[in-house]
């Protein structure tokens, strides 16, 4: 009897670990997209993946097989699939990695390299909005 409590117990506690860790991050903690309109990557965009991502997604080295130094590339997305919904900042996971809302996918990832502000992040999430032109 014992026995079984405690394997009870255990696969309780390792589903809940499995809820927790599988949990959709919580998508009212982005900062608000950017009022600015007439956005585009080359002019907006590129400049602050460029300080932030090129590192690591850029034209010398593609983790992930994830390139961002290009919208084609952005476009195409990664080994992971697409990284963006054009007209949809909230259901694109690039939004969701830099603004760091899900410890796992968090870009950059601590310790290599300077997060996106809040102002930043907004940009991209209105260039993604008016259609990642």
């Amino acid at each position: 009897m014992r026995t079984t409590y405690s394997l009870t117990l255990a696969s309780l506690i390792l589903v809940n670990s499995l809820a927790v860790a599988t949990a959709a991050p919580d998508l009212s903690k982005l900062p608000a997209p950017s009022t600015k309109t007439d956005l585009s990557f080359a002019k907006d965009i590129k400049p602050l993946f460029e300080k932030s991502c090129f590192k690591c997604h850029g034209p010398e080295k593609q983790k992930a097989k994830l390139r961002v130094d290009s919208l084609e590339a952005i476009l195409k997305g990664g080994e992971n699939g697409e990284i963006l919904t054009k007209g949809d900042s909230k259901k694109s996971s690039v939004v969701v990695a830099i603004a760091r809302l899900d410890e796992d996918s968090a870009m950059p990832p601590d310790g290599k390299g300077t997060p996106l502000t809040d102002e930043q992040i907004g940009l991209v999430r209105a260039w993604i909005d008016q259609g990642a032109k």
